[in-house]
């Protein structure tokens, strides 16, 4: 399988619509075998009319590799399978195909993802990951295949002697050559059953991407959709009333930021660390569901799943859904009053520099929970030991990532969120935490043996780069005066006066310290 930083996202090739949509007026389309490539440029009717149904996953699932394969057998003449269409009143839907549509497109427009079609759907928020990948794909493109603007080159001097017989056998092909066209008949439900047939085969939806799709008018995957992309590209949430639709933009852009922002670079070089991970859509999404179902729990049900939540059509509880989340978000991290401040590097990264969804989640999880108890005493608590248990974190970073991957992979989050838990409660009660404590309280036997993997590589690579300078940016990070837990200055910090305004303290810099924004707020008496 292909690493997911290495995919090309082509998603705004083909823009999309809600084929479900209903419309009076019946179909006044004439229906055609094939599409060339030349109706794939913008300002073509074509281009103007097709559509991919709103519902379907981003089209970034293809390589640079599988890319210039497809562009290959174009030019060659290579048999490509029929693109699948359906037709609506308005519009020319692809139910399959959409890939080749747009990889054609892609090369005319050399838009891999970073051209001008990508940046006005992605409102010019592109991420590294996908910017890397486009560059691959066009330096690869034009190495094996040609530009299509080296193509039009051609075209224009076809009277000369320079042009080799290979040359005019693909100007041929590309004049004359069109994507071969098959048709969906019948209405919207036959369209949809036909998608979603025709794509559980060859590359086929994964459960995740399965599960949006077919629960894509609820709340949590409209929310995800939205926070993902930072309010930007396809607007699944259109269809509600502008006020609304402003508001869920203004608030998955918020959500997007504390969450994602800034973009993590390798090696490590910086301690701003997101604390959700990388942006990459297809790496982050599962995280990004799981914070969203997790922050909108409650005492009586738990955390439901994704498809328990009834489908919202107002837009009320998309916009209920964000609040909750941002509610979350605000107390992990932020300026917010209550803001606990935490430490990405000391909370949700392992020793190498990754980021660690069990830990993450597990204690994001921890944290909920206790708001929802209402719990101020765990809090308190959690305060007056912050200091030793991030030392017990930091300097057991190898065992805590070693227990973690003894575990099943989806019970590492609660044991992770069962293990602060434990030993806030064990430093509360003054008692010491040993790296046996750490064994038995994560329900595993004292046979666990933690340490670095050695590498008889000599090469430095980036995860040890990235460790070592961890190690050392941690032990010069400012820490909290109140808590002397460690400080997440660039998203998290209060400026505390250290007398009191009510007492006399002035407000300039001699009496002014860094703190954590919940230490301010709700533990300086």
């Amino acid at each position: 399988m292909a690493a997911k930083s290495n995919l090309v996202n082509l998603d705004a090739m083909i823009k999309r619509a809600d084929f479900a949509h209903k419309q009076d007026e019946s179909s006044s389309f004439e229906t055609f075998n094939s599409i060339p490539a030349r109706e794939l440029a913008s300002g073509s009717p074509i281009v103007a009319l097709l559509r991919k149904p709103d519902f379907q996953r981003e089209t970034n699932h293809w390589t640079p590799d599988q890319v210039v394969s497809l562009l290959e057998c174009y030019i060659n003449g290579d048999l490509i399978p029929s693109v699948i269409l359906w037709m609506s009143p308005s519009f020319l839907f692809v139910i399959d195909g959409g890939h080749r549509l747009s990889v054609i497109r892609a090369w005319m427009e050399d838009d891999y993802g970073d051209g001008p079609i990508s940046h006005k759907l992605f409102g010019h928020d592109i991420s590294a990951e996908q910017k890397k990948a486009a560059e691959k794909t066009r330096k690869l493109v034009k190495e094996k295949i040609g530009a299509w603007s080296y193509y039009q080159s051609l075209l224009k001097d076809n009277d000369s002697d320079d042009i080799t017989p290979e040359q005019r056998k693909k100007l041929s092909t590309l004049t004359a050559r069109g994507l071969p066209v098959q048709w969906v008949k019948g209405d919207t439900d036959k369209a949809e059953t036909s998608f979603f047939n025709i794509n559980m085969k060859g590359t086929p939806l994964d459960p995740l991407e399965e599960l949006l799709l077919r629960n894509r008018k609820r709340p949590v995957p409209i929310a995800a959709r939205a926070i993902i992309r930072a309010g930007k590209g396809h607007r699944y949430w259109s269809l509600f009333e502008k006020e609304k639709t402003e508001v869920i933009e203004a608030q998955s852009l918020k959500l997007h930021r504390l969450l994602f922002d800034p973009e993590i670079k390798k090696p490590i070089k910086t301690l701003d660390l997101p604390l959700s991970g990388s942006k990459g859509i297809r790496t982050a999404i599962q995280i990004l569901i799981d914070f969203i179902l997790i922050a909108n729990s409650n005492q009586k049900d738990g955390v439901l799943k994704l498809d328990k939540y009834p489908e919202d059509l107002s837009g009320d509880g998309t916009l209920d859904v964000l609040k909750k989340t941002i509610t979350l978000a605000s107390r992990i991290t932020g300026n917010d009053r209550g803001s606990l401040g935490l430490h990405p590097a000391i909370y949700f990264y392992g020793p190498t520099g990754r980021h660690s969804s069990a830990m993450f989640l597990g204690a994001i999880t921890l944290f909920n929970e206790k708001l929802i108890q209402n719990n101020k005493s765990f809090f308190t608590k959690f305060t007056s030991v912050r200091e030793k248990l991030e030392e017990i974190l930091i300097s057991n970073k190898e065992l805590v990532a070693t227990i973690l991957q003894k575990h099943i992979s989806h019970k590492r989050a609660d044991i992770f969120k069962d293990l602060l838990d434990k030993v806030v409660v064990k430093l509360s009660e003054e008692q010491e935490i040993t790296q046996n404590d750490l064994i038995v309280l994560s329900q595993l036997d004292g046979k666990l043996i933690s340490g670095d993997v050695k590498n008889g590589n000599s090469k430095i690579t980036d995860e040890q780069k990235s460790k070592l300078f961890i190690n050392i940016a941690l032990n010069n990070a400012l820490t909290c005066p109140i808590c002397n837990g460690y400080l997440d200055v660039d998203k998290s910090v209060s400026y505390d006066h250290i007398q009191r305004v009510r007492e006399g303290g002035a407000g300039n810099s001699g009496n002014v310290q860094l703190t954590h924004p919940y230490c301010n707020q709700s533990i300086k008496q």
